[in-house]
């Protein structure tokens, strides 16, 4: 399971070519992709009215995972070992690592936070094949 973060989508969606709608038609084809309920809300609002019910239509085939108490106590404890390596993170990219964190799963985005929380060990993120 990969969570797919707003980044990855908002690219795919825009360009249908594009490499990453690629791949993500194929984690997508192979049942892979899971949704942080953040990146859902993200998506829709900024939808057109012409393509929010084709999103609601895919995202209705997928996972969603939603904020719980221990995704609070994690993003707590991030933002601790965050402040001690001298690093601050939005709350919409804590909320959507910590809920990929809690599956144990990785995330792909695009978003160079993510990148930054990985260096630190908050989570894992997802490298496609760059072919």
């Amino acid at each position: 399971m990969i969570f797919v973060d707003t980044s990855v989508w908002v690219a795919a969606l825009r360009q249908a070519s594009a490499l990453e709608a690629d791949q993500l038609r194929a984690l997508l084809d192979q049942d892979q992709v899971a949704l942080a309920a953040p990146v859902r809300v993200e998506l829709l609002a900024g939808a057109s009215k012409r393509d929010r019910p084709l999103l609601l239509r895919a995202f209705s085939a997928l996972p969603i995972y939603f904020p719980d108490q221990d995704t609070w106590q994690r993003i707590d404890q991030w933002l601790e070992l965050a402040a001690e390596a001298g690093e601050r993170f939005g709350f919409g990219d804590l909320l959507i690592g910590a809920i990929a964190a809690q599956q144990q799963a990785p995330i792909w985005s695009q978003d160079r936070d993510f990148e930054r929380m990985d260096r630190l060990g908050l989570l894992q993120r997802y490298q496609p094949d760059p072919t």
